[in-house]
């Protein structure tokens, strides 16, 4: 590995801070998504405008009524209310993870931290502080901070006005943030993203609200609000690069290779039309236009783009400057109806559903483990686009045992053992200029997709369960010992 290569771990504000109402911030869109878990949906809260107070499972959100509020109701489980309380122990924490050998840390930002609601003139100071104190403290360490923007959560304040990112106005209001924090941190942070997971924002009603804190009601507004975010986002490149032109601000898509079941042309073109619906947010992003496989597929859905000539300009204008990307597993596709019909379903990633491949096995949560696939992944992304590339997520959720004081994961030692092999082939042998890798929640948090604790990913353990009991108490795992010795040797020994 380079001797520049960033060594680092990930998390997420809505998935680690807490302090969901603590000096100033106002509410998330993620703030009123309840628990959920491997045999119930995460729901969100409302009222209408009668006093009714429901709930609604993520997936049947284009169900809502139009009347509705969302909001906090009483009786209901927020898990990511309280996280794992980074908010008051960030000091313990970062030296955890410094002594950990990190040189790298990716975190978001919680824009509603800094916008209460999204839409107001003026930041809340007290949010802009405390991100000080983060960074203040991570410069102590010589960790380089890797900054999301917007990482599954939108000011609700915005959902309530005018729902969110299916309202033009939201890209100026977006904007005025990024101006804010970039101004702010501009001597604090070099590398930026811009949208976590961009493309999960048109996998339905589920994607939409998670990804955006939209209310999608047909594919419509699902396309719309992604065009919405991809202008939002070259315009953020434009502005950081006008503020400093040593900020670095890139893409951040879900990776997930897509496989033709048998080698029938056929399935082989099935498999690149799926792969289309990551590709394409690349595209746009890193060569600044939309392809035309975009325009026929919209053509052929009857959806109604309201794309702009200053837009198309605006996207020229504003071409990220790396990629980042999550990797978790990958899937396989068949055109075949007879295959489709016997051959058992692998859908545990709420994001990707798929044929069971018969070469991988599946973690606890039915995600395909293909470490291998990470690598035709590095390489894909390098030919396509030519850029720096960051793997910004990767990880394993497993049930971990605390025993002793002790938790054994052997299971997670292997399972990043074997990918990060394929980075170091990716590297070495088919030349892929890939400048870093951070593991997902290396410190556990509230999982995004079911938003469980049970479902840790972390090399520290955090003592809190999914009841909310636990006196968040940071114990290192096996694998902090592992990943220590793999970063202290830079990767030489796995």
């Amino acid at each position: 590995m380079d001797k520049n290569f960033l060594w680092g771990g990930a998390t997420a504000a809505n998935q680690m801070e807490g302090a969901y109402n603590v000096g100033g911030k106002g509410l998330s869109s993620n703030d009123v998504m309840t628990g959920g878990g491997v045999d119930k949906s995460r729901r969100v809260t409302f009222v209408t405008k009668d006093g009714k107070e429901d709930s609604l499972a993520m997936e049947k959100l284009n169900e809502l009524p139009k009347d509705a509020i969302i909001k906090i109701i009483d009786g209901y489980s927020y898990p990511n209310h309280d996280a794992i309380d980074f908010y008051h122990h960030y000091k313990e924490d970062i030296k955890l993870f410094s002594k950990l050998g990190i040189n790298s840390l990716r975190l978001s930002l919680a824009w509603s931290r800094i916008f209460p609601l999204g839409y107001e003139d003026d930041p809340n100071e007290e949010g802009l502080m405390f991100y000080d104190a983060v960074f203040k403290e991570l410069k102590k360490y010589k960790i380089e901070p890797v900054v999301t923007l917007s990482h599954y959560e939108t000011p609700l304040g915005l959902t309530n006005k005018w729902n969110s990112w299916c309202d033009r106005r939201t890209i100026d209001c977006f904007i005025k943030y990024c101006r804010v924090v970039f101004e702010r941190y501009q001597n604090d942070v070099k590398y930026w993203l811009t949208f976590n997971e961009i493309n999960c924002i048109t996998l339905g009603s589920w994607g939409g609200f998670l990804a955006g804190g939209i209310i999608a009601r047909n594919e419509n507004d699902n396309y719309n609000a992604a065009h919405y975010q991809l202008i939002a986002s070259a315009k953020a490149v434009k502005l950081a690069h006008e503020i400093n032109s040593n900020l670095k601000v890139g893409c951040m898509l879900e990776y997930a290779p897509v496989y033709s079941f048998t080698c029938h042309p056929s399935d082989a073109i099935e498999a690149n039309k799926q792969m289309h619906k990551t590709h394409f947010y690349g595209d746009v992003q890193c060569r600044g236009y939309y392809p035309n496989y975009y325009f026929k597929e919209l053509e052929k859905k009857g959806i109604s783009l309201d794309i702009t000539e200053r837009d198309k300009e605006i996207l020229k204008e504003g071409c990220v400057d790396y990629i980042g990307f999550s990797y978790y597993n990958s899937s396989t596709v068949s055109v075949n109806q007879d295959i489709i019909d016997n051959i058992e379903r692998t859908t545990g990633n709420l994001l990707t559903d798929s044929l069971s491949n018969p070469y991988l096995s599946t973690t606890q949560w039915g995600w395909t483990i293909d470490p291998i696939g990470l690598r035709y992944a590095l390489d894909l992304l390098d030919e396509r686009y030519h850029l720096p590339l960051m793997i910004v997520e990767i990880g394993l959720g497993a049930i971990d045992k605390l025993e002793n004081n002790h938790i054994h994961d052997d299971y997670r030692i292997d399972f990043l053992k074997n990918h990060i092999e394929q980075v170091k082939l990716a590297i070495e042998e088919d030349g892929v200029n890939c400048i870093g890798i951070f593991i997902w929640g290396f410190i556990d948090q509230v999982s995004a997709s079911t938003g469980e604790m049970k479902k840790r990913y972390g090399m520290i353990y955090v003592n809190k369960n999914d009841d909310g009991i636990g006196d968040c108490k940071r114990i290192e795992k096996d694998s902090y010992k592992w990943y220590q010795q793999v970063i202290k040797t830079n990767g030489e020994e796995l």
